[in-house]
């Protein structure tokens, strides 16, 4: 039976908080608007720009064309050397594991664009790693379940065989509702107690932890608990 293993991209696998931070800047500054603080900023990462926009400025706010600043913005910090999208540590490690292990199959959920997404598979040599691929060009923005529905549908998963990883709320909230299993990473932009709060059944401190929630055959019954599937208690 399918075990599919859907992990987050920025704050979960990729750190680009500096990245989107300034594309943030830079979109704020050119509609002479102050931007928002950091922790503000980063607090709407994992969702589709225009969800992420809306909640900066509010539904009567410039959305689409701060949107289209934002992507300019991003573009061209991804070719200055002084921005960088690195691999938290260990998880290009833990993906290279996963990804010989005969009973999992992994996949990407993530509010990047397609295009976002293909230039770090390129970037990192994930070529054909991921079984299914899902962006904010494919489906409505996180939480909404849509995104993870269609990762399991094109893995063949079920929800009850199906794991999330991510770092925010929105990550754990689709999880949820999709009715798969929510595991959280403190590393990334949402605070653990948020994470637990939105239905995380844990959360990891290290991509070693996280590797050690996998370590060992996964439960087959598609009817325990998400808990005992994990192994954990």
């Amino acid at each position: 039976m399918v075990k599919l293993v859907v992990f987050d991209v920025d704050g979960t696998l990729i750190d680009s908080q500096h990245l989107i931070v300034e594309a943030q800047r830079r979109a704020f500054s050119e509609h002479g608007m102050v931007p928002p603080p950091r922790k503000e900023a980063l607090s709407v990462v994992g969702l589709s720009l225009p969800d992420a926009f809306r909640r900066l400025v509010g539904e009567a706010g410039p959305i689409e064309t701060l949107s289209l600043s934002y992507r300019r913005a991003f573009q061209a910090l991804r070719v200055d050397p002084d921005y960088e999208e690195p691999l938290f540590p260990g998880m290009g490690a833990l993906i290279a594991r996963l990804r010989e292990r005969a009973d999992i199959r992994l996949g990407i959920a993530t509010g990047k664009s397609r295009r976002g997404v293909d230039h770090l598979v390129d970037l990192y040599g994930w070529e054909g790693w991921f079984t299914t691929i899902q962006t904010a060009d494919d489906a409505p923005s996180k939480p909404d379940p849509t995104m993870l529905r269609q990762a399991m549908a094109e893995a063949e998963a079920s929800p009850a065989m199906t794991v999330m990883i991510g770092d925010t709320t929105f990550d754990m909230l689709m999880a949820r509702d999709a009715g798969a299993a929510a595991v959280g990473v403190s590393w990334g932009y949402h605070a653990p107690g948020a994470l637990f709060g939105a239905g995380a059944v844990t959360v990891v401190d290290t991509a070693e932890a996280l590797g050690d929630l996998f370590s060992g055959p996964l439960d087959e019954s598609e009817t325990a608990p998400v808990t005992e599937r994990l192994g954990l208690r």
